[in-house]
Formats: structure tokens, sequence, C-alpha cells
């Protein structure tokens, strides 16, 4: 049954209607209120109402509790939408709380209506008719009568028990959400401790792997450093390896600490999985214990019972329609008087059979019916009591549940502060693990900034050469003003206003940095690191690495030997010196080498990242998923940088094969000239056959000097020349004597073929200028194979510059002006000196343009090789650019690791605030309490009246419960009266302590004198302990007795007290030491030890010497040497020593008397 409670005080033209659930029987509760209604309003309507006082109520709404200082409106009520509030009992969820009482369902006994009464007693107008058909209708009527009434006391009976059934199906469809309610609120606590649960058994395996892995390592780990030897360079006498970095003893010790730890938290850990197993098993026995109590058949059975209501309304309605059938038929007979068609006798016929229904059919039925509705009460109330034992003892497993939950959440933060004490533990042992990345690391920081220096040192002469291009510029223009504005303006004019300034040359300079650094390439960081760190991406091509044949100062030096080489040079070879100078490019400046030296700087960037982020990346820190994520990424990179690397080999084969198809063009043209050439040298041969001898014979001694001017200049530049080079210089040289009428035509067939020539040379050199100024700069290493190959194209190469110079000398010699001085010269002897000097000419000639081919013809063998090595270089960076993409992309993955972490920790770290927030308010509202018990403490003045005080504030705390605490202040103020009952039957025992306290006192006294006694001794024993210790701190000396010095004596045969000495003997205790020791004895002790205040050195003399001490050296308390002291007179030599044998008295002074023990202390000896 509801209970409708209206409070007038917060009810408006607005209110609704909030039903609240009790649990623990499935009863509600109604009330009218809204929104800014306070929950603590509706408490104490339901204290008044269901008498659970207010301290014991816990109303749920969904997962959430409903706090008493809060509005309706804050949990949305009331409300419409299924948002239902349940009321469960505090004083029942307690474990040892009494089950509920057995279900009462107050039924009202059936009232059974009085029979009819006789007919004597209550006459009828039918009564006196002589008819005995009419006379028996009034008995009929009052018979029906009876029978309707009968009918409807037992309709009504049955009524209220099906309404008894319904309320109690309705409690238990109330109840069974209760229950559900209650495991949701469970589950959501279970599930926040189990996500805390997860996460740390996430981080401390996390933490076990590692430092597991660190403990078993850890030999292995030293044996690792110790393998792994130092650079030479920083070697030295106690420095060998990378074990020398470290104290191994301190860190064996420090290991067995860590173990010793190790295991002691894994224990602790070990019982917090053991709460938490049984904390599951609970939860999942509770949560597979499942509602026994079908609420589901009996509210189908409560429908099917349903009929017997219906057939009793049916019953009803018959038995009502027979009596209105009677009664008709009386009121017809009584008020009309009998016609003809009226047949009395056949309607009292009739209600015969009706009679019979009546009592053989329908009052049976209905009261049959009554029994089942009674049967189905029976039913649901044994059902009722079955589920309010359930809800009982589930509701108290759910509390025990969820304080084991509150007990387990109190443990994390100390959990987590354990674990943070682990990693302050173990974080020397990571020494061990991180001294090799770490030295790799410095080995790569080495590498990378020697790199960036020669980067530094490129771009300075980058900069230089811009700066020297513009001030070049910048002097030709003013060069330019001053000729055109000259022939205007005077020179001194223009002097004056400092117009004949020039800018200065510009000097970038660098000061040397970083000079101390490891004479290291790339190639030897993982040579000189340990070799389980060689698993970085360069591994396999550290061979593969060129280094690089020039420098900044040997560029700066070449360009410094042609600058002098310009100034000394002839003024007429000046323009040659400057475009050498021009084709000079200073070292360190070209692209490819600055690309180079940045590629080489972020390689040893990521080497160091990568052996900085080593030791803290652990694959066991990633997911499945994850690692799944990160291999995918890898691969679909890999993929691509392959793909790149296709296309980027295929555009250097087409490059490739565009300049082998030139190089064959240039040799097919080569071949030609070739031809050409000698067809020329075959028709002068013919021409020249008519010449004179002398002439030829000098020629021909002017080609052999040539010939050997040309071998002893060239023999280095130009090792491959042939023989057909020089008879083509001979042809050459005697193609001079043709006629004059042919000279115009040799002069063309000469400027055709230079031609030819120039054009199929030209470009080749040009491209073979432009490589080496390119190549200039990379590092190469020169391989003879591949030379050897390229031996057969320099040997053609040269020849043809060979033959080029010579015909350039010949179409010089054949100008005008030389043919014009032939032909005008009247005397053939100064014809044939001038002849002879025009060979000469042509001689020296040839010889400058052969050795400056020669130097061009080296310079594109060493363009040629630049570009073989570039091409490798090429190869290598991009492997190496692969490379640095991979470790990028592994480096962004666990860059996003470490967000998710992060992010974790966040989260992790809000969870730890609202915590804080909830203890924090706690502890104010306990500091609040203990504060009024403090007060009520220190007001009262005795027994009596600190019982009355502690009743009176239990009472307060009991009345002035409000919606701002919670079960704490009610807890508090039970354990405030329960505090006073104890301290009134304290007062009552009060004499009964007075008794025992001066008994107490007077055994007390008895105590504080043994306790005195007691004293003294243990003072007398500290004393004697603490002499003991000082005199265990200071050790025996056994080797040369000096000054400050402990020394023990012992007594020899001869009675003498003799130094214990290992060095040597014959050191003796003086008289006035043994009788300072022997004054308070009764016998000479067997040993003496004392502290060595005097040394004295004495010889034994014969007799018949003088007893004056020679060389007596003694040591005084400032432990200083005095020579020449005279010893006593020693006539009897006392100690039986032989003759300038050499012995030492000493003076002591007395230690302690708690050092004569009867035995030597074993640690004081050493």
């Amino acid at each position: 049954m509801s209970s409708v409670v209206t409070d007038d005080d917060f009810a408006s033209p607005s209110t609704k209607k909030l039903v609240v659930y009790i649990a623990e029987n499935g009863r509600s509760l109604e009330f009218d209120c809204d929104g800014s209604t306070p929950v603590e309003a509706v408490q104490r309507s339901i204290e008044s109402a269901a008498e659970i006082p207010i301290n014991d109520q816990l109303l749920l709404c969904l997962d959430t509790k409903l706090e008493p200082q809060r509005p309706l409106s804050f949990y949305k009520l009331p409300s419409l939408d299924g948002r239902d509030v349940f009321l469960y009992n505090r004083a029942r969820l307690v474990m040892d709380s009494p089950p509920p009482p057995p279900e009462r369902v107050d039924i009202p006994a059936l009232s059974e209506p009085p029979p009819p009464p006789a007919s004597s007693r209550n006459t009828h107008p039918l009564d006196n008719t002589s008819d005995p058909a009419l006379k028996a209708l009034p008995s009929y009527e009052r018979e029906f009568r009876y029978h309707f009434q009968q009918g409807h006391a037992v309709y009504v009976h049955t009524q209220v028990k099906f309404q008894a059934c319904e309320r109690l199906l309705r409690e238990l469809r109330v109840q069974e959400r209760a229950l559900e309610t209650a495991r949701g609120s469970m589950e959501h606590f279970y599930r926040i401790i189990h996500n805390m649960y997860s996460d740390f058994m996430k981080c401390y395996l996390q933490q076990h792997r590692h430092h597991s892995d660190l403990l078993v390592s850890f030999q292995r780990d030293l044996e690792r450093l110790r393998l792994c030897r130092l650079h030479p360079s920083l070697q030295s006498g106690t420095r060998k390896c990378l074990l020398d970095f470290v104290k191994e003893e301190s860190l064996r010790k420090w290991a067995e600490n860590c173990s010793t730890s190790h295991r002691q938290f894994e224990a602790k850990v070990s019982q917090l999985k053991a709460m938490f197993g049984e904390l599951k098993r609970r939860v999942d026995d509770l949560f597979s214990n499942k509602v026994l109590v079908g609420v589901r058949e009996l509210e189908a059975s409560v429908k099917e019972h349903v009929r017997y209501i219906n057939e009793q309304k049916s019953i009803m309605q018959s038995l009502s329609k027979d009596v209105g059938t009677v009664k008709k038929l009386v009121d017809d007979c009584v008020s009309s008087p009998l016609s003809p068609l009226l047949r009395p006798h056949d309607a009292v016929s009739a209600l015969g059979p009706m009679y019979d229904v009546h009592d053989k059919n329908h009052l049976p039925r209905i009261r049959a019916c009554d029994r089942s509705i009674l049967k189905l009460l029976e039913i649901c109330k044994a059902k009722k009591n079955e589920m309010n034992i359930f809800v009982h003892s589930y509701m108290q497993k759910v509390a025990y549940i969820q304080s084991f939950v509150k007990d387990i959440r109190l443990q994390f933060p100390a959990f987590k502060e354990a674990m943070g004490h682990q990693d302050d533990i173990f974080t020397d042992l990571n020494l061990v693990r991180g001294v090799g990345p770490a030295y790799k690391a410095c080995l790569a920081e080495v590498v990378r900034r020697k790199a960036s220096m020669k980067l530094y040192m490129g771009l300075a002469g980058q900069l230089a050469e811009k700066l020297a291009a513009k001030r070049e510029a910048e002097v030709q223009r003013r060069e330019e003003f001053l000729k055109s504005q000259s022939a205007y303006i005077p020179r001194d004019v223009l002097a004056s206003m400092g117009l004949f300034d020039m800018p200065s040359q510009c000097d970038v300079n660098i000061v040397p940095f970083d000079t101390n650094l490891l004479e290291i390439d790339i190639v030897d960081v993982d040579r000189y690191s340990p070799d389980y760190l060689a698993g970085l991406p360069h591994k396999g091509e550290k061979h593969a690495m060129p280094k690089s044949p020039l420098s900044m100062s040997s560029g700066s030096c070449n360009l410094t030997e042609v600058e002098e080489s310009s100034q000394d040079a002839p003024e007429n070879s000046g323009s040659e010196v400057l475009l050498e100078v021009e084709s000079v490019e200073i070292a360190g400046t070209s692209k490819l080498e600055v690309e180079n030296a940045w590629l080489k700087a972020e390689l040893a960037s990521a080497i160091v990242m990568m052996c900085s982020l080593r030791p803290d990346i652990e694959s066991d820190s990633l997911d499945d998923s994850k690692v799944d994520n990160v291999l995918k990424n890898i691969a679909e990179k890999t993929a691509e940088a392959l793909n790149l690397k296709d296309e980027y080999g295929k555009h250097l084969q087409s490059l490739f094969k565009t300049n082998q198809l030139q190089c064959l063009s240039y040799k097919k043209r080569i071949q030609e000239l070739e031809q050409r050439l000698a067809d020329q040298y075959a028709h002068g041969q013919k021409i020249s056959v008519g010449k004179n001898t002398s002439e030829s014979s000098v020629l021909a001694l002017k080609t052999d000097e040539c010939k050997s001017e040309i071998s002893g200049d060239g023999e280095v530049q130009m090792p491959h020349a042939s023989m057909e080079s020089m008879d083509a210089a001979s042809f050459t040289l005697a193609s001079v004597d043709l006629k004059l009428e042919e000279r115009r035509k040799t002069q063309e067939n000469f400027d055709e073929n230079m031609t030819d020539l120039s054009g199929g040379l030209n470009l080749p050199r040009v491209d073979s200028a432009h490589n080496l100024m390119d190549a200039s700069m990379i590092e190469t290493h020169r391989d003879e194979q591949q030379v050897s190959e390229k031996d057969g194209e320099e040997k053609i190469s040269m020849q043809l510059g060979l033959i080029s110079t010579k015909i350039h000398d010949v179409e010089n010699s054949l100008d005008p002006q030389n043919m014009q001085h032939f032909e005008t010269s009247p005397d053939p002897c100064s014809a044939s000196k001038t002849m002879e000097d025009i060979i000469l000419d042509l001689q020296n000639a040839l010889a400058e343009k052969s050795r400056q081919y020669s130097e061009s013809e080296s310079r594109l063998v060493a363009a040629m090789e630049e570009l073989t090595s570039l091409g490798r270089e090429l190869e290598i960076s991009r492997k190496l650019l692969d490379e640095s993409q991979m470790n990028c992309a592994h480096l962004e993955n666990c860059l996003h690791e470490a967000r998710e972490e992060a992010h974790t920790n966040l989260c992790a770290a809000d969870r730890r605030a609202s915590e804080y927030s909830a203890l924090r308010s706690s502890s104010v509202k306990m500091r609040g309490l203990f504060e009024r018990f403090r007060s009520c403490v220190t007001s009262s003045t005795g027994v009596a009246s600190f019982a009355d005080s502690l009743r009176s504030l239990g009472l307060s705390l009991t009345s002035s419960v409000n919606d701002n605490e919670d079960d704490v202040t009610a807890e508090f103020g039970s354990c405030i009266k329960v505090l006073a009952d104890k301290v009134s039957f304290l007062s009552r025992h009060r004499a009964e302590l007075l008794e025992r306290c001066s008994r107490s006192e007077a055994a007390q006294a008895h105590l504080m004198k043994e306790l005195e006694e007691k004293k003294e001794m243990v003072k007398n024993l500290y004393t004697k302990h603490q002499l003991e210790k000082q005199a265990n701190k200071e050790k025996i000396s056994f080797g040369r007795l000096e000054v400050h010095e402990l020394a023990a004596f012992v007594l020899n045969s001869s009675g003498h007290y003799e130094a214990i000495n290992r060095n040597c003997l014959n050191y003796y205790l003086s008289s006035e030491s043994i009788a300072l020791f022997v004054e308070h004895l009764p016998s000479r002790p067997p040993y003496i030890i004392g502290q060595v205040v005097h040394i004295e050195r004495q010889i034994v003399r014969s007799p018949i010497v003088s007893t004056r001490t020679e060389h007596g050296d003694q040591l005084d308390n400032n432990n200083r040497l005095a020579s020449g002291m005279v010893a006593p007179p020693s006539n009897n030599n006392p100690y039986s020593l032989p003759v300038g044998c050499e012995y030492f008295i000493i003076t002591v002074a007395m230690l302690p008397d708690t050092i004569h023990s009867p035995l030597l202390p074993d640690h004081a000896c050493g």
C-alpha cells in the first residue's frame, strides 16, 4: 500500500509527484514537491512516514547519490522519464543486522450475511393468499436476495485478496529494480576500482619487467662495459674500458639492495593481487547470484487469476438479475389482481430451477474462485518473504563489497608512492645500462660537431666568394665611371673628391674552435661503441663512407699559392693567372659538400637522439594493436622510400645513358678528325719531298730537339702519348716549306680542322671543368681499378689534345706576316735563320701548349673520377636518407606513444585531485568534530562532568545532523554516546581505581628505588663501554713505533716488558712507566698497553768504554729528533744484550683502566 505524504512547506502550484521506493520492502512514498525542494526536506518527510532516521537514509537515483544540501532539480527531479528514486536503509546494510520480519497481509474476515427471516416474523401481502404458488413467491424473493448477499460478500472478500496480490507484485517489482540500481551503483564503483587496478598493474608490470631485466642482466651489462674499450685518446691509467666509469663494487652492493627491495615490493603487490582477486571473486559471485524469485512467473499467474474475478463478476450479475426477476414478479402479483393472462404457477415453477442453480452452481463456484485467489495470495506472500530475505542478504553483500572497494582504493596512493620509491632505488642501477648509449651519443656528438664546423666554415667560404664577386663588380663600375668622367674633370679634382678610392678586400677569418675533438668519423661511432648498440641503421654502411681529401685549411693554402704565383708571373700572363684564380673554388663551399656535411650532422644528431631514447623506450610499453600500427606505418614508409629509390635509380640510369651516348658521339668525331689529319699528313709528305737537304737536316734537328723537350716536359703529365703524335708534329714542321700558291688552301684546311676540333672538344672541356668545380670538395677514395679502366679513354683524349696543340702552333706560324717575310727575303741565309727562329718559337709554344693541355687532361681524368665518386656518394646519401626517414617515422610513433602516456598521466592526476578534494573535505569535517570533542574534553573539570559533557555532545551531534554531513557525523555521534557510557562506567569504578593507584604508588616507590640502582649500574656500564669503544677505535702499532701511538708490552722470561714489534726488536718499557702501571695493582700484569710519549735509543757498550751515549736519537712529545743526549749509565747491561746491539727505552702514558682486560681484543691487533 502506497503512502502519500504531502509537505505543505514546499508545495506550490507547479508541484509534481516524487515517488520514493523503499528497497527493503518495496513500498513507495509519494510527495508533492518541485525542483527547488531540497533533498533534506524529502528526507524529513520520509522519516515521519517510514520511520527511518535521516542518518540511515541512502537515496539513489540511477548511479547517483542524492546529497541532502542539493535541490531536486540538480538531479532533474521530479521527472516523468523513469528516473526512479530508491531508499536504502543503512541500518539494514550492516552485516549483523537482523533479517526482515515476515510479510503481513491484513485481510478482513469474511462477513457472512444473516439468514433470511421466517415468514411468521416478516409478513408479506402474498402470505395470506390461498394459492400456494403465490404464497411461495415471498420465500423465493428472500432466498434469492440472501444468495446475492452471500455472493457479494465473497466477491468483496476476493477483491481485497486480489488487491493484496497486486500490491505484493508491485513491491516485488520495486525490489527487483532496487536490486538492479544497487547492482549498477556497485558495478560503477567496481569499474572505477578495476580501472585503477588495471592502470596500476600495467605500470607495475612494466616497471617489474624493467627492474627484473636490470637485475637479471646486471652481470651481463657489466661484462659488456668491460669488453668495450675506450678510444685510445681517452684511455688512461685508471680508465681502459667503459666499466671504469662506474664503481663496480658499489653497484654490486646496490644491486643486492635493489633485489631485496624488489622482492619485498613484489610480495606487497602479491598481497594486493590477492585482495583484488578476492574482491573480483565476490563481485562475480554477486553478479552470478540472480534473483530466484520468479517475478515474471508470478506476474503471469496474477494475470491468469484475473479470470476468477471476471467469473465472480458474471455470477454476481446473474444473481442480481435473478433477484430483480423475482422482485418484479412479486411486485406484479401484489400491485395488480390476477389476470387470465398471468400464470403465477409457471413463474413459480421456473423459480425452482433457478434456486437450484444458485445453490448448487453459483455460490459454490464463487467460493471456489475465492479459494483460488487465497492460494494466489499465499504464493505472493511466500514470494515476498523470499524476496525480502534475498534483498537483505544481497544488500549486505553490496555494502561489504563497497567497503572492500574503499579499502583497496585507499591503498593505491601508498602503492604508487612505493612505485616511485622503487624507481628512485633503481635509478643508480640504470647507470649500468645507460653508460653505453651515453658513450655512443658522445661519439656521435663529436662527429656532429665536426660536420657542423665543416658546414659552418663552408658557409663562410661561400660568403667570402659572394663578397669578392660584389667587390669586383664595384671596382669595375668605379673604373668605368672614372674613365668616363676623367675626360671632363681633372684627375686631381677627382682625387680631392675621394673618387679614386677602391673597396677593400673582405677577409673572412674564423677563429678556430672545437680543436680538442676526437679524430673520429661517422664510421668510427660503431667501431668504438659497445657491440650490443650496433643496431643503428648505418651499421651496414659504415665501411662505405668516404673520407674527405680536402679541408678548409688546404683550400685556403691552395688559394694563397695561386695568388702568390699570380704576383710572380710575368705581366703578359696575367690574364691566364686570373682565369686560374677564378676557376679555383674554396674548399667546403660546393653545394654537394655542404649537403654532405649537413647529412653527416643530421645522421649524428639522429644517433644521439636514438641513444638518448633507447633506454626509455621498451617494446613492452606498447600494446599489440599499437605495435601492429607501428609496423604498418614502418612498412608503408619503407615501401614509399623504396619507390623513391627506384625512381631515382631510373633517373640516374637515364642520365648515365645520355652521357654515354654523348661520349660515343665525341669518340666518333675524334676518329673523323684523326682520319682527316692522317690524310693531310700524307699529302704534306708528298709536297715536302723536293726540299733542300740542309733545310731538312736543320728541320729534323729542331724536330728532335722539340721531341726531346716534349718528352722531358711532358713525361709525367702525358704517360700515354704515342709516337704517332710525334710524327704529326714532324708533319706540322715540314709543312712550313709549302709553296706560296698553296698557302691559302692549307690555311683554310687548318682553319676548318681547328674549327671542327674545337667544336668537338669545347663542350667536353666545359662539362669537365664544371664537374671539376662541383666535385672538388667531395670526399673521395682513389680507386686504382677505376683509373685503369679509363686508361684507354685518357689515351685517346691526350693524343687528340697534343695534335690540336700542334695544329694551333703551326697555324700561328703560318700567318700572313711570316709568309710575307719568307717571300720578301732575298737572302737564303737570312731565310734559313728566320726559319730556325720560327721553329724555335714553334717548339716553345708546342711545349707550353702541351703542358697546359696535359694539365687540362689531368683535370678531366680527375673530374671523371670525381663523377664516379659522386655516384657512389649519392647512392650512400640516398641510403642514409631512406634510413633517416625510417628513423623519423619511428620517432614520430614514439612521440605519439609519449603523448598518449602523458594523457593517461593527466587523467590519473585529475583522479588524484578529485580524491584529494574528497579527502580534504572529509578531513575538514573530521577536524570540526574533533574540535568540538576537544572543547568538550578541555571544558570538563571532573569525571562526572566529563561524562555529562560527552553525553550532551552526543545528543547535540544527533540533533544537529543536517544534509551537510554524511554518515560520518552520525557514526561519530554514536561513538561519542558509547564513549559517554564508558566514561560513566569508569566513574563508577573510580574508587577501585584510586585504591589500586595507592597500591601502585607503593609499588612504584619500590620500583623507583630499584630503578635508581639500575640506572647507576647502567651508567657505569655505559661509561665502561664508551671507554672500551674509544680504546678499540685506536689500533696498537706493531711496526715502527712513533710518538702518540699505542704500544703493547709483554712480560718476558727475564722480567722485562718487551714491546710486540714485527720490524725491530729490543723495544723495552722504561722503569718509570712500569712503576706507573704497577702502582695500583697487587701484582705485575702479564702485559701493558699504553700511549708512547718518549723514545730513547741506546747502544750496549763494553764495560771499559765510556757510557756516554753516542748518536742518541730521541723523539719528544712534539715528534722532534734530539741528537747527542747523554743517557744514564748502563753499567750492568740490564737486558743482557750483546755489545754493540741497539735497543730502545720507551716511555708510555697510562690509558683508561678499561683497556686492561684479561685478553687483548681481537680487533685491536692491527
